[in-house]
């Protein structure tokens, strides 16, 4: 399950060891760690990374099937926690040091920067594959974080990319060996936990208001 920790100005939330999949508690959990870094007062930043071979491999397809009638709920929750990350009011930064599938690789973009490994782990949106439509939030997401061309090659060929290739197509801001990863992420955190506050609360919310409309708009999500 999530865990969240503090070292210094950053707070450091860990969404696993496991495929870190959007099961119900997990996101409770996620949401419960947000609660305490949007509390807290003076100087802060977040990093969200993982531990081990999977950053997430986003929704949690067996609990999905297992609970058909909760489709619509289900879908605004996981809208709600990237409407979430994205209004952050702190900068946040994805320390991305295993597979980002899916939902896990949209709450990537939701993050202001995004941190890869450059040697193994892949990027992809797999929803032209598996038969599953973006949701018009999540669509409305993905396109306004990556640019035309690139955020059409992602949502229509499901293409995986790797760390070096993520980096040329502007997916993350930094591609770098496994073991800098989380320390790279924290450094970029830890410069700008000074911007945190109703200011930047502020910007975001101008800047991405369409998209933060859509995901937080209560009707059935899949229209």
């Amino acid at each position: 399950m999530p865990t969240l920790e503090r070292s210094g100005d950053v707070f450091v939330l860990d969404l696993g060891d496991t495929e870190n999949r959007f099961h119900p508690d997990w996101l409770s959990a996620v949401g419960a760690a947000l609660d305490e870094v949007e509390g807290a007062d003076g100087p802060r930043a977040l990093v969200t990374t993982a531990t081990g071979k999977f950053f997430s491999n986003g929704l949690d397809l067996d609990w999905l099937g297992a609970h058909p009638d909760q489709h619509e709920g289900y879908l605004a929750d996981v809208h709600a926690l990237l409407a979430r990350v994205l209004s952050l009011p702190v900068v946040t930064v994805a320390a991305l040091q295993g597979h980002t599938f899916a939902a896990a690789a949209m709450l990537s973009l939701a993050h202001d920067l995004r941190v890869m490994r450059a040697d193994r782990g892949f990027w992809c949106l797999p929803e032209a594959d598996i038969g599953m439509p973006f949701t018009p939030g999540m669509s409305a997401l993905i396109q306004a974080r990556l640019a035309p061309q690139t955020a059409h090659v992602a949502m229509t060929t499901a293409r995986r990319y790797g760390g070096d290739d993520a980096l040329a197509a502007g997916i993350v801001d930094h591609a770098v060996p496994a073991d800098a990863v989380r320390a790279t992420a924290l450094e970029l955190a830890a410069a700008q936990a000074g911007t945190a506050g109703t200011t930047l609360a502020t910007i975001k919310d101008r800047m991405y208001r369409p998209v933060l409309d859509l995901l937080r708009d209560h009707t059935d999500p899949r229209a």
